[in-house]
């Protein structure tokens, strides 16, 4: 890695950031509004994917998994099986020493934010944050609020504070950041194809594209 980026690089490293993913419980999803939920569970999962690939610390909350909210989505934890999930009962996460403890241990500067509902578990800590000195992310298309006035709103109040907005795709791209990384550039293609929609059908095409003109080729010779 050292190659391709810098200890202080001001964009999105495998090295400078940690990934905080928030209340993504069936109960929290029900009163979504704001995005169809398929897509939400689609962006949620190539997140986490995506930082799977490269390795970046991800710490995993609920609230209430066992009387009220449910368990983590099935698709979630099946990409993040050995991620343990830190139960609490404040509606800030950063409120909840446990998980400020597991934000703190990755000793990353950078802290990535999602999760459900966007003006409350998702706002709170990113102010949060941002108060404690940590460079605040928001992926956008990864959050879902109870209206699409609720998650504007809540977005608009995050980027007044300071937070920096992006998109469950771009964190991946961010992190590639050269297609010459070959250690992770067959994942991400990978990634890109099973959860990037039209993005991903043109890889998809591109590759089946060069292998059919590879086997012409070799036809004709």
């Amino acid at each position: 890695m050292a190659n391709f980026f810098k200890r202080d690089d001001s964009l999105l490293t495998p090295s400078n950031c940690s990934l905080l993913l928030v209340d993504y419980q069936p109960q929290m999803l029900f009163a979504v509004k704001s995005i169809d939920n398929e897509t939400l569970v689609n962006n949620a999962v190539g997140l986490a994917k995506a930082a799977r690939i490269f390795k970046v610390p991800t710490i995993l909350t609920a609230n209430a998994q066992r009387n009220f909210n449910g368990k983590i989505f099935a698709p979630l934890q099946k990409v993040l099986p050995h991620v343990p999930v830190i139960e609490r009962t404040t509606l800030n996460a950063l409120e909840d020493l446990k998980v400020l403890d597991g934000i703190k241990k990755t000793k990353r500067e950078k802290l990535v934010i999602a999760g459900l509902w966007t003006e409350v578990c998702v706002t709170l800590p990113a102010i949060k944050a941002l108060e404690s000195g940590y460079t605040v992310y928001v992926v956008a298309d990864a959050c879902g609020a109870t209206s699409s006035l609720a998650q504007q709103t809540a977005m608009q109040r995050m980027l007044q504070a300071g937070a920096i907005p992006l998109t469950w795709l771009q964190f991946l791209l961010e992190l590639q950041r050269d297609w010459a990384r070959e250690e992770t550039c067959s994942q991400v293609l990978e990634l890109a194809m099973e959860h990037a929609g039209t993005y991903g059908v043109g890889f998809d095409y591109a590759v089946n594209k060069t292998s059919t003109l590879a086997e012409e080729a070799n036809f004709v010779i």
